[in-house]
């Protein structure tokens, strides 16, 4: 989609200023006034997002979800900081033919034309006024940035987009080009330049739904589902016909033009809004200068004394981050197409813990595509270079259970957000795009070709005559994209029953540090530590992912399950609800404190290795140079017991099915 905009990610409670926990719905919203309400967003934001892919016929098949609000130390006393301007991350894979790649030359006289919804008073101001802070602008502005979604018309512009690229080498489109900030202001000089040509264009054949608008109104507005193409004369008649018959708005604005000028003509007023060159309009701007300062504040270390942990792993399994993301899966279509492999539901008991989505490439051959996400924005009130090193190996260890052979042809999208200008905020964005894109991407051999921003993540207002404000984490939303060698391949964290028993491996990356900070445990008792988790070592890093695609080409691996939210009890949580199996696990030799070892949230995996196999699993690993990070857990039990043991005491025995109610009591 266009860039991140209210919907799906962080999503935080107003005036929550208690001790201790409550379920979202025992809390007493209050007024929401002009902002709305968490549980508001966290049910009208999703099912926005699911009309798009139900409506447009696009499956669901991967995601993830955030609630962050604390109010933690700076430099000058105490600020809150959190999600009270939410964030949505809508995108997908496809595929491309190579003749489609480059967007080909204008001629002259070829026909410019706008393809898709009316103009309707979104986005005015242009980019300026949707990426403003919350807050900042009068409430009438506040109100014309929202941008209203109609997945019925994006989907009739796909279909006549379809029928065009079908034709191959044949394909009517010369040239073509998205509608998103600044609206035909941004698109259509883009479309142009691009191929030096200038165009002749007649502002009143704009589709407009609101002819009350001003010329500059109808210009610069950013009305969602709109493309800007170039047709020639001889395929016109051709193009409009796919129209007509896919029911879809479009008009021809005018024609291109040898000279690099831009005339907007408007008959209505009889005059030319826009004349002028496009190396003036498009030139180089002047480059911004930003001064950036560190304001680091170390924050209190986490206090889990008399924490029963029995008591933690219940809160921290109802914690939105964690718990059962059913209600979010439920209200799409996850299957649409035939070509889905893996989704997010898991098993014959359908649970949602798939970490990564894999899709065929067509319907004969078992090549495909795998898309996986990762971020940890809330550690990077800690550490904003950390939180995007681990963004990116959380979603590189999702990706792992899909068979990719190695890291070289992995890509990633990178989705920014952050409150620029606000104390501090810009060092620490400059930092964490330094530690990702110059430092570890090289590392790891990954790419970043494509990403989007958002700038603006402050949201104020005034209460009871006092100001009021919110500030989101610095927020690197990551996903990975490669292709997948074969699809029957790909592993889930569904323990399988095993006539000759198994084994439950951990793989700990962490290798042993099992940092506490800004970790779900640390959430849920409404703290936020000091010291958070890392990718600490590249190389090591690499190694494991390797070792992961051997393990998965031999078929050596019966369940896999990468550490994330939650930490490494909930993944055998999650392990065990996919299987319905119980588990018997001694975390001893993992670290001196059973808490941190069950509740940091290192990056690492768990996998399932039948006895029969185990030695070589063990060779495989050595190989790698990964002995020392490989321990063994426990094994798959019969029955419905998770029982984990520390220094010759048992610190968990639960029912999963107890476990499992309460993970799924908050969806």
């Amino acid at each position: 989609g266009s860039k991140p905009k209210a919907g799906l990610s962080g999503f935080s409670v107003s005036n929550l200023k208690i001790p201790g926990y409550l379920r979202p719905w025992e809390i007493d919203h209050g007024k929401p006034g002009r902002i709305a309400s968490a549980l508001d967003i966290m049910i009208e934001g999703p099912i926005g997002a699911a009309s798009f892919n139900n409506e447009f016929g696009r499956p669901n098949t991967c995601g993830y979800f955030r609630t962050f609000e604390q109010t933690v130390k700076t430099a000058d006393g105490e600020e809150v900081r959190g999600y009270h301007k939410p964030i949505m991350v809508a995108g997908g894979v496809g595929s491309i033919r190579r003749e489609h790649i480059d967007k080909h030359d204008i001629p002259p006289g070829s026909n410019i034309i706008v393809l898709g919804g009316p103009a309707m008073l979104i986005g005015l101001g242009g980019s300026a006024a949707s990426s403003m802070a919350s807050g900042t602008s009068s409430e009438s502005l506040d109100f014309a940035s929202v941008q209203r979604g109609n997945p019925e018309m994006e989907r009739r512009v796909q279909e006549v987009i379809d029928r065009c690229f079908s034709q191959g080498s044949h394909n009517p489109i010369l040239s073509i080009h998205d509608v998103g900030a600044g609206g035909l202001s941004n698109a259509l000089p883009e479309l142009v330049n691009d191929a030096g040509r200038g165009a002749r264009l007649n502002l009143r054949k704009v589709p407009n739904d609101e002819p009350g608008m001003s010329p500059m109104e109808i210009w610069c507005n950013e009305s969602q589902e709109r493309y800007v193409l170039a047709i020639a004369d001889e395929r016109l008649d051709e193009f409009v016909k796919l129209c007509e018959r896919e029911r879809c708005i479009y008009a021809v604005l005018g024609k291109a033009t040898a000279e690099k000028t831009l005339c907007v003509e408007d008959p209505q007023f009889d005059n030319m809004p826009v004349d002028l060159p496009l190396d003036v309009l498009l030139g180089k701007p002047p480059k911004m200068h930003r001064d950036a300062a560190h304001k680091e504040v170390r924050q209190p270390t986490f206090n889990g004394t008399d924490i029963d942990i029995s008591e933690a792993l219940h809160r921290v399994l109802r914690l939105p981050a964690v718990a059962d993301k059913t209600f979010l899966i439920s209200i799409g279509d996850r299957s649409v197409s035939g070509l889905v492999v893996r989704d997010q539901m898991v098993g014959p008991w359908q649970v949602p813990v798939a970490d990564a989505s894999v899709t065929a490439t067509d319907y004969r051959s078992y090549t495909g595509d795998v898309m996986s996400m990762g971020e940890k924005t809330p550690l990077a009130l800690l550490d904003a270079a950390a939180s995007g090193r681990m963004a990116i190996g959380e979603a590189l260890s999702n990706m792992a259970s899909a068979y990719v052979g190695d890291l070289s042809r992995t890509v990633l999208s990178a989705n920014w957000m952050a409150a620029a200008g606000h104390a501090g905020e810009d060092a620490r964005l400059f930092d964490t795009v330094k530690a990702v894109g110059m430092e570890l991407c090289p590392l790891l051999g990954v790419t970043i070709p494509v990403g989007k921003d958002s700038l603006s993540m402050k949201t104020t207002w005034e209460e009871n005559e006092e100001k009021q404000s919110v500030t989101a984490p610095l927020s690197l939303i990551i996903s990975a994209f490669a292709p997948v060698h074969d699809i029957r391949k790909t592993c889930t964290p569904e323990i399988k029953a095993c006539e000759q028993g198994s084994q439950l491996l951990l793989l700990d990356l962490g290798q042993g540090k099992n940092r506490l900070g800004a970790s779900a445990l640390t959430q849920v008792y409404v703290q936020t530590g000091d010291i958070g988790p890392d990718l600490d070592d590249a190389d090591l890093f690499k190694r494991f992912f390797i070792a992961i695609q051997r393990l998965i080409d031999a078929d050596l691996i019966l369940a896999y399950h990468d550490r994330s939210d939650g930490g490494l009890i909930t993944t055998l949580c999650e392990m065990a609800f996919a299987g319905r199996s119980g588990l018997t696990c001694d975390v001893s030799d993992l670290g001196a404190d059973a808490l941190s070892i069950l509740f940091a949230e290192e990056l690492g995996a768990v996998i399932q290795v039948a006895d029969s196999n185990l030695s070589k699993v063990e060779s495989l690993l050595a190989e790698q140079g990964l002995t020392g990070i490989c321990h063994t857990l426990g094994e798959p039990m019969v029955g419905e017991a998770l029982t984990v043991g520390f220094n010759n005491e048992i610190v968990i025995d639960e029912s999963i099915v107890d476990l499992r109610r309460a993970w799924s009591e908050t969806t």
